[in-house]
């Protein structure tokens, strides 16, 4: 009887062993999984503004999935036009896991820096609004705002609303949709005083925002201090296929006068 309790306590504490090293070993296959559907989350750095506020500069960087490799894209946009500057934007992409985040950004700014000479962004733009990634309910197809008022920290002069519509939309040459997964194209409204203006539609989807599923609204910048909205840039986050997920990069699109 002795023989067979201890035979028995043996038994539980190696199931109870083996128990604990299958929760460790969960764990550590659920830690590596967890980023797997992250994608490639870009952050933005806006650069500004020309003196007269027709030019805009941003700045979009991070560590594409997969490969590890860091990439920094810097964007000059003529608002006038609605268009980018001729030989922009400068996109840098490392070659190897070696190059940190901080050299290639620090290269694609070297080579920009002559654009940022040529057409004096010299002024700092104010980010009037955002949608944070981290805000819990909020869905980025809208995005209420207002220019800086003067009676306080809050106030603002007008109300403006930016209206996100996302729609299906063919493949562009560079890109081949996943069966039953249609690729998006995207409308913005502004809505002041109760007038909506589109500001854009697209017709066919661009080579440069490649297989392009879904889009939010990041944010409106206007040069600083903020005081108007006239010159403004609604920047939107786009999101392609990534190897691990959805690759975020950004748009900006012109207010208007």
């Amino acid at each position: 009887m002795k023989q067979n309790a201890a035979a028995m306590g043996l038994a539980r504490r190696a199931t109870a062993n083996l128990t604990r090293l299958w929760l460790v070993a969960l764990t550590a296959v659920l830690a590596l999984a967890a980023p797997a559907f992250a994608g490639d989350r870009a952050a933005l750095n806006i650069i500004g503004y020309s003196p007269d506020s027709r030019y805009f500069a941003f700045e979009e960087f991070g560590v594409q999935d997969g490969s590890g490799f860091a990439y920094a894209n810097v964007y000059l946009i003529d608002l006038s036009q609605d268009q980018w500057v001729k030989g922009t934007p400068i996109k840098v992409q490392a070659e190897d896991e070696q190059t940190t985040l901080q050299a290639a950004r620090a290269e694609a700014m070297d080579k920009f820096a002559p654009y940022i000479a040529q057409h004096e962004l010299t002024e700092p733009a104010d980010l009037l609004a955002m949608v944070g990634d981290g805000a819990v309910g909020i869905e980025g197809n809208e995005l209420a705002f207002g220019a800086i008022g003067f009676m306080g920290p809050g106030t603002t002069q007008d109300q403006h609303l930016l209206k996100l519509e996302t729609f299906d939309i063919p493949a562009n040459a560079n890109c081949q949709p996943f069966e039953g997964d249609p690729l998006r194209g995207y409308a913005l409204s502004l809505v002041t005083d109760g007038k909506t203006v589109e500001l854009h539609r697209d017709i066919t989807l661009p080579a440069s925002r490649r297989c392009t599923v879904t889009y939010r609204i990041y944010g409106v910048a206007v040069p600083f201090p903020g005081w108007s909205v006239e010159n403004g840039v609604a920047i939107i986050s786009a999101y392609s296929y990534g190897f691990e997920g959805p690759d975020r990069r950004f748009l900006a699109v012109p207010l208007g006068k």
